[in-house]
């Protein structure tokens, strides 16, 4: 595994798709991209669902993002650095599941978009989670 791609760029990888995530999220809040498109297409009409869940996966991506950062030492860990390896395997965990509830989904773009960017960001995190 560390032979076929270290752990800075899987890092690095990693907080660009994070990154471009959250702009997707912020999209579909602001109903640029349609809300069919996530959530396996269950939000419907209710603005109240669209802001409740869209808020969440923005706030869960960034802090993704900062577990991430401390990992590859762009953001000190210092004494926190067991619970930076540990939450990576929680990342890596929700990222497999991930996997299953967008190649199950209901929503086109969530299987054939989002389905093959889990299981990249899954690899990548599983990269780092295996850094020591």
């Amino acid at each position: 595994m560390r032979r076929l791609i270290s752990a800075r760029l899987a890092g690095n990888l990693l907080l660009g798709i994070y990154g471009l995530l959250v702009i997707f999220h912020i999209l579909v809040l602001a109903q640029v991209v349609p809300s069919s498109n996530v959530w396996g297409g269950q939000i419907g009409e209710s603005p109240e669902n669209l802001v409740a869940l869209e808020t969440t996966a923005i706030a869960l991506t960034a802090f993704f993002a900062v577990i991430v950062a401390a990992k590859i030492g762009y953001i000190k860990a210092g004494r926190l650095r067991g619970a930076v390896n540990v939450l990576m395997w929680i990342v890596f965990a929700y990222s497999v599941l991930n996997i299953a509830g967008n190649l199950l989904s209901g929503a086109p773009a969530e299987r054939l978009v989002f389905g093959p960017v889990s299981i990249v960001v899954a690899f990548l995190v599983f990269r780092l989670a295996v850094e020591k």
